[in-house]
């Protein structure tokens, strides 16, 4: 579900004025380096050793994400045969285990700069980030809104 949001973040914020999102993706990325920096209480100069990493992270996992993507566009086609589908497959879940690679790679990068509780909390604020930003695409487009808090 978590990765499943992300997708839907990331995508929305690239695609600058889809989901009734007006962000450049320069734009989505300084609101989401000020608010972890907040909410996992970063100092200025743990952001600026932390960030150029996360986003080269975040960079390289769009990468994968984009491989999975063009591999399921390939099934859309009527005439894809089941061993072409199971290449499909096969290259999707490759595509998810190097973008989960990636995040345990990173993580002993990260431990470098940040401790272990800021790290959670980093992660803590990156989820929240990614919620309230589908929270104000859900609101922007006719959401629920009852379920504000």
């Amino acid at each position: 579900m978590k990765k499943l949001i992300v997708l839907l973040v990331t995508m929305c914020s690239l695609a600058a004025d889809g989901c009734n999102q007006r962000l450049s993706p320069a734009e989505f990325r300084a609101r989401q380096k000020a608010y972890i920096t907040e909410k996992a209480g970063l100092t200025k100069e743990e952001a600026a050793r932390f960030f150029p990493l996360y986003f080269e992270l975040q960079d390289k996992k769009k990468e994968q994400n984009d491989k999975a993507w063009s591999l399921i566009r390939q099934g859309k086609d009527e005439k894809t045969t089941e061993a072409q589908y199971d290449v499909i497959m096969e290259g999707v879940y490759d595509a998810r285990i190097a973008a989960d690679r990636l995040d345990k790679t990173y993580f002993a990068k990260f431990k470098k700069i940040l401790s272990a509780k800021k790290l959670y909390l980093v992660q803590k604020a990156e989820m929240r980030f990614h919620r309230e930003m589908i929270k104000g695409m859900n609101r922007k487009g006719g959401g629920n809104d009852s379920k504000r808090k």
